[in-house]
């Protein structure tokens, strides 16, 4: 099974998602890391990254993960569920996700997703849980 490259998916995302501001930074069979630098949009008051802005980030994790998964990139993997916990507000530079590979089946992926901010990877603001559907 062939992995594609960061730089491969990257590309992609670029070419049809443009201006989503997320980068992958890894990806494995087994795991798949990105990363977004924050902008003032991205903000709520004192300065805390929003939720919805985590949200897509987790997603996106997910969605790299699939890639990983299943050897391929996969335009049409849609989310089917994801469930986000807040653990603290996340304030930062830079907001982090990891999305780590749970069960890979035929049908759907299933994976969990740790974000934090800048270089505080032990600091976990929210993790999430969440399936990808696979087209047919």
């Amino acid at each position: 099974m062939s992995i594609p490259t960061p730089d491969e998916v990257n590309e992609m995302i670029a070419v049809q998602f443009p201006g989503t501001g997320r980068t992958c930074m890894e990806i494995s069979p087994t795991h798949a890391l990105t990363q977004s630098v924050v902008q003032p949009e991205d903000l709520r008051p004192g300065g805390f990254i929003s939720g919805p802005t985590q949200f897509g980030l987790a997603d996106a994790a997910l969605w790299y993960l699939v890639f990983g998964a299943i050897g391929r990139i996969e335009p049409m993997a849609m989310t089917s569920e994801l469930s986000m916990r807040y653990l603290r507000p996340a304030q930062g530079s830079t907001l982090w996700a990891k999305a780590t590979l749970e069960k890979a089946g035929r049908r759907n992926v299933v994976g969990t997703v740790h974000l934090w901010t800048d270089d505080n990877i032990d600091r976990v603001t929210a993790t999430a849980q969440g399936t990808y559907a696979l087209p047919m």
